[in-house]
């Protein structure tokens, strides 16, 4: 998330006798709203039993007097360390409580692995619903603009994406896949963990602001009650307008009449000599007017049945596995370590340029060899089959890296052309190739490639007038760079216009493995070698 966000309050939990736990259950007995996430290490094969979840996310709103938002704390509840038992029964009475409400993006699934790892604990029957519930792709949907005789696209977007499109945040999930049960935490999973979490609160802000704004046609049942409270029913249906009103509401929403009566009132009932007090809940975390509204008309639950809490294994793989072995070797013995020699080299009739295709997986790991000024290509489609994959590595005699394991079956077709990367962060990444395929990155090589389309630049470097010329009606140069006697240089394929910037690099072109953070309009390359001072290159993004 980008830094300009106000920081995130993050609390680990790590033990029910800590002050962050007090502070949970406190913000959690005072929110009206929550968001739900949680991280479990990922399988790399299919198991008959469930992933253990490692970290329960919970985001709380915490409000004040007047309804306005105070504190936004997100905590995170390590299950691996805390005793699930002394927990079980706080979440579960949270997850059904009906004062609040929980926001999730495809958290079904999430429940099912958080109810198999209590169950495993004792906690036993574990979690069987969420309500109410509110998806966050139900959220988008809403907010999108409809057309008349359009419908809706059916596709689900991405977290990423929707916070991309609501809230225009990036949002990395390059720690996705990290080991969630690895101790302790590193920084980065913190940070990454609580931001899926909290922007869940983020996205529903929006949503909320657009249903106050709209004004939903819902019944004000509320300012009937309010007004007439020392009435009896039969009073208020004597009245024509308040008649009309009330038994045209249906009898399933009488939960959210009674939750209309102001909190902390308590009316006395006359019976015979005795009387009885009704209490209302506690105020602290009562739902307001608007919230209401949208649980009543957008409210949903997850239910949980017995064949959910089952793991479920595909027929077709299974009869797969069972009938014949396409590639008996294990994936260690496959891309996962590089055999060499590459499509490239020359003793194989290659031409000696480094060039790979990176798939969905480390897309952007493409950019940063890029910024080396290594050819890295993308996948021709947004969401490719592993057969366009194999055939356009080959086609372009390229070595395709993936973080895809199932991938590395395939390398009998892919010989010498398949590699695992196994880091994470793509800083990271572009260090473990420059050195698994010991890549000699040139001073001549760096930013020599466009970043967005793999393109080489023009060599001859344009004058800000051409530039300006150029960049009509296709990008913006900023006004700033007009008195600067700067250069400037365009891609030869998508005539994406790059130019200097005031600083310079410190690398050593023997033993060059670095860095290219290009977005953020900087590199910065670590070195082992001699230093030597370049120019940068950037772009207006």
């Amino acid at each position: 998330m980008d830094s300009e966000q106000n920081p995130i309050m993050i609390h680990l939990v790590s033990s029910p006798n800590s002050p962050e736990f007090s502070h949970l259950t406190h913000s959690l007995t005072h929110s009206s709203l929550i968001g739900l996430d949680a991280e479990w290490k990922p399988n790399q094969t299919h198991h008959s039993t469930f992933p253990t979840v490692s970290l329960l996310q919970i985001a709380c709103q915490l409000t004040g007097p007047d309804n306005s938002s105070v504190e936004s704390p997100v905590f995170l509840v390590d299950l691996d360390s805390i005793p699930l038992q002394s927990i079980y029964q706080l979440i579960k009475d949270v997850f059904v409580s009906t004062n609040v409400l929980k926001l999730g993006f495809r958290f079904k699934q999430d429940l099912v692995y958080l109810s198999s790892t209590f169950c495993a604990h004792g906690c036993e029957p574990g979690f069987d619903r969420v309500e109410p519930f509110l998806d966050i792709t139900s959220i988008y949907n809403t907010l999108q603009p409809r057309q008349a005789g359009r419908k809706l696209s059916k596709q689900t977007k991405s977290l990423a994406t929707i916070c991309q499109e609501v809230l225009g945040i990036s949002l990395s999930k390059e720690l996705q896949c990290s080991d969630w049960s690895q101790r302790p935490l590193t920084e980065e999973q913190m940070q990454y963990a609580a931001v899926d979490a909290h922007c869940l609160i983020l996205i529903f802000e929006v949503f909320k602001a657009k249903v106050v704004t709209e004004g939903n046609s819902v019944e004000n049942v509320t300012g009937v009650l309010l007004s007439q409270l020392d009435l009896g029913l039969k009073q208020i249906l004597d009245m024509q307008q308040n008649s009309n009103k009330l038994c045209g509401i249906k009898f399933g929403e009488a939960l959210e009449i009674v939750q209309a009566i102001p909190p902390g009132f308590c009316k006395t009932v006359p019976a015979s000599d005795e009387k009885v007090t009704v209490l209302l809940p506690d105020r602290a975390n009562w739902m307001d007017d608007v919230l209401l509204r949208i649980v009543r008309k957008y409210g949903d639950k997850i239910l949980l049945s017995e064949s959910d809490r089952k793991p479920k294994i595909s027929r077709k793989k299974a009869k797969k596995s069972s009938g014949r072995v396409a590639n008996t070797r294990s994936p260690t013995e496959g891309g996962e370590e590089w055999q060499g020699p590459p499509p490239w080299d020359v003793t194989s009739g290659g031409d000696g340029c480094p060039k790979f295709l990176c798939d969905v997986m480390v897309e952007g790991l493409a950019k940063h060899l890029r910024c080396v000024g290594i050819d890295a290509a993308v996948p021709y489609s947004k969401k490719p089959e592993s057969r366009d994959l194999i055939e356009q590595a080959c086609k372009e005699k390229r070595v395709l890296l993936t973080r895809d394991a199932k991938l590395l079956r395939h390398d009998y077709l892919l010989k010498n052309q398949i590699y695992r990367v196994k880091s994470l962060l793509k800083n990271d990444q572009l260090v473990e190739v420059i050195e698994t395929f010991q890549l000699e990155i040139t001073e001549d090589q760096l930013m020599s490639r466009c970043t967005k389309c793999n393109g080489k630049f023009i060599q001859k470097p344009l004058t800000t007038e051409e530039a300006v010329e150029a960049a009509k009606g296709f990008q913006v140069i900023p006004n700033c760079l007009f008195n600067k006697n700067l250069e400037f240089w365009q891609c030869m394929d998508c005539k994406q216009l790059y130019w200097e910037v005031g600083f310079q690099l410190l690398f050593g072109p023997s033993d060059l493995v670095g860095l290219c953070m290009f977005y953020d309009k900087e590199i910065e390359i670590y070195t082992n070698g001699i230093e030597l001072v370049v120019d940068c290159v950037a772009t207006c993004m």
